[in-house]
C-alpha cells in the first residue's frame, strides 16, 4: 500500500480549493492537515475552521494531525469540521488509552504520533487499539524540514512489530518526504507518506503526486 497524503500545511490558502484539485487529479489519496497550537509545537497553523474549509474541497478522506497539548478538549470540535482521522502525539498527553477510546467514541479512526526523539517501543502497549501510528521524521513545528535518516530504523521497528504481533495499523510517516527520500521509506514499511513542500511548492502540484506515486 501506498497512500500518498499532501499537507496543506504548505499549500496556498488563498487558492485552496484549487490545489487540492489539483492533488487530487495526481492521485492524493488522503488530505492531511496539521494542527499546531504554539504550545505542543513552536508554531501556530490553524484550527477547526481551517480542517472544515479543506472538508468543503474534497471527498478524500482527511487526515488531521493534531500537535497539541490537549487533544482530548479539542478532539469533538475537529469531528464536527470533518475530520475522518485524528492523530494525537502520545507525548502530549498522560492517559494515553483514555484518549484513543474518547477519540474512537466520536466515530473517526484514531492514529498515535511520536517525535524522533521518542523510540516506537512506549507503544507496544497501545498500538493495538489504533488505526494508525504516525513516525515524524523532522521535529514538528514547521514545514520544509529535511528527513531525520534515523526514521527509518523506527519505521522498520513499527513494521516489524506490526508483522510480529499480527496487527493491522497502517504506517504513516511526516516530514522530508520527496522524490529522493519516499523510495527508502517505503522500503522500511511505511503505508502514507505525508508530502508538504514537496507537492504544493512546486510548479505541477498533479504532476509531483504522480512522482510521488511511483
Amino acid at each position: 500500500m501506498k497512500l500518498i497524503a499532501p499537507s496543506i500545511l504548505s499549500a496556498d490558502f488563498s487558492n485552496l480549493a484549487l490545489q487540492i484539485s489539483q492533488a487530487e487529479s495526481g492521485g492524493a489519496d488522503w488530505i492531511h492537515c496539521d494542527v499546531m497550537d504554539g504550545h505542543f509545537v513552536p508554531n501556530i497553523t490553524f484550527g477547526p475552521i481551517g480542517v472544515k474549509a479543506a472538508k468543503k474541497c474534497t471527498k478524500l478522506p482527511i487526515d488531521v494531525h493534531l500537535m497539541i497539548s490537549d487533544p482530548d478538549k479539542y478532539a469533538e470540535d475537529f469531528v464536527k469540521s470533518g475530520a475522518d482521522i485524528i492523530t494525537f502525539h502520545q507525548e502530549a498527553v498522560i492517559h494515553v488509552n483514555r484518549t484513543i477510546n474518547f477519540i474512537k467514541s466520536l466515530g473517526v479512526k484514531v492514529g498515535i504520533a511520536i517525535n524522533p526523539s521518542t523510540p516506537f517501543s512506549v507503544l507496544s502497549e497501545v498500538v493495538d487499539l489504533v488505526d494508525l501510528v504516525l513516525i515524524m521524521s523532522v521535529n514538528p513545528g514547521f514545514g520544509g524540514q529535511s528527513f531525520i535518516e534515523k526514521s527509518l530504523d523506527k519505521i522498520e521497528t513499527a513494521a516489524k512489530f506490526r508483522e510480529e504481533n499480527k496487527l493491522n495499523y497502517l504506517i504513516e510517516v511526516d516530514g522530508g518526504i520527496n522524490k529522493k527520500t519516499i523510495q527508502d521509506v517505503e522500503r522500511a514499511g511505511c503505508d502514507v507518506f505525508v508530502a508538504g513542500s514537496s507537492v504544493f511548492h512546486t510548479e505541477n502540484i498533479s504532476l509531483s503526486i504522480v512522482e510521488l506515486k511511483k
